[in-house]
């Protein structure tokens, strides 16, 4: 089957980051690590805001969307 946007998964956004081309440590740095190169790649990325909602939603772990957990924090919060 060929997908298409209408035969898609809702999540299926995942396939066309370019995350998925690159190393996936980038994404998950260790505290204190940096997330420059994760948040240069999220920049180019085609699919970054539906990327940022889906870790929003999920309260997911490291860099998603180019936004780390502690910046999503404080979107939640109100506090940007």
């Amino acid at each position: 089957m060929v997908n298409t946007p209408n035969s898609r998964n809702k999540d299926s956004w995942i396939l066309d980051g370019l995350c998925a081309q690159t190393d996936p440590e980038a994404f998950s740095p260790e505290n204190g690590g940096s997330t420059k190169e994760a948040k240069r790649v999220c920049g180019e990325c085609a699919v970054r805001l539906e990327c940022l909602e889906y870790a929003l939603e999920n309260d997911e772990k490291g860099v998603w969307g180019g936004t780390t957990e502690n910046e999503r924090d404080n979107m939640k919060n109100g506090n940007l």
